[in-house]
């Protein structure tokens, strides 16, 4: 899954883009409002990590201009701000959850999963289908009751997209843009060897090949 990180703190911001890589996330990072509010409004994101004190455009400015274009990419709001009214104006203006500094990254791990699950309401917890089960934790799977089989990185976020969206048909340049952040320029192949990596732990039959046009999780009816 991908996310937009938006926090004019560097250390913070390496630190933090650093943890959730290592949850199994690709991030965007934007040091500002302006550049946050950009890539929010021109980018597909699964959800973003906000700072309230941004300089250029605050964090309730950019958060009111998704807001009002119809933007509903799930908001985290991260402040250290913690007078009450403030969290009340972040809500009012669309955030789905509000975090105050400084946290424990654990707890930003687990509201995080909590709200994209919330998001993928039809989606069990733990994801569990087609007799594939994914451990988010561990980054791990088990198949059919089997042995539990770590994962990559890469390899945990391309089969929990494809679980999150099974039955949808998912382009190559889409799945790219869901398990790469913007700092990397892939080529499109790289897909194609994941791809046939997971069809090695999960089952060829599972994850459908649409020739020209891409994948499809799940067995055919």
């Amino acid at each position: 899954m991908r996310l937009l990180l938006i926090e004019d703190d560097p250390v913070l911001s390496r630190s933090l883009k650093t943890d959730l890589e290592t949850a199994g996330y690709a991030v965007d990072t934007a040091m500002d409002g302006e550049r946050g509010e950009f890539l929010g409004a021109t980018e597909h994101y699964d959800a973003a990590l906000l700072d309230l004190g941004l300089p250029k455009l605050s964090g309730l400015d950019v958060l009111r201009r998704w807001r009002a274009a119809d933007n509903g990419v799930p908001v985290i709001v991260l402040t250290a701000r913690d007078a009450w009214y403030e969290k009340v104006d972040g809500f009012k203006a669309g955030a789905d959850d509000y975090l105050g500094k400084p946290f424990h990254t654990p707890e930003l791990l687990a509201r995080l999963q909590a709200l994209l699950k919330r998001a993928n309401r039809r989606h069990p917890i733990p994801l569990d289908l087609e007799g594939v089960m994914l451990d988010e934790e561990r980054q791990s799977v088990t198949v059919d009751g089997g042995p539990a089989v770590a994962l990559t990185a890469i390899e945990f976020r391309l089969l929990r997209y494809f679980m999150l969206h099974s039955g949808r048909l998912l382009s190559k340049s889409h799945l790219l843009e869901r398990v790469y952040d913007d700092a990397r320029d892939p080529d499109s192949n790289v897909i194609e060897v994941y791809v046939n990596r997971l069809r090695r732990i999960v089952g060829n039959d599972l994850i459908q090949t649409r020739r020209g046009q891409g994948y499809v999780f799940g067995r055919k009816a």
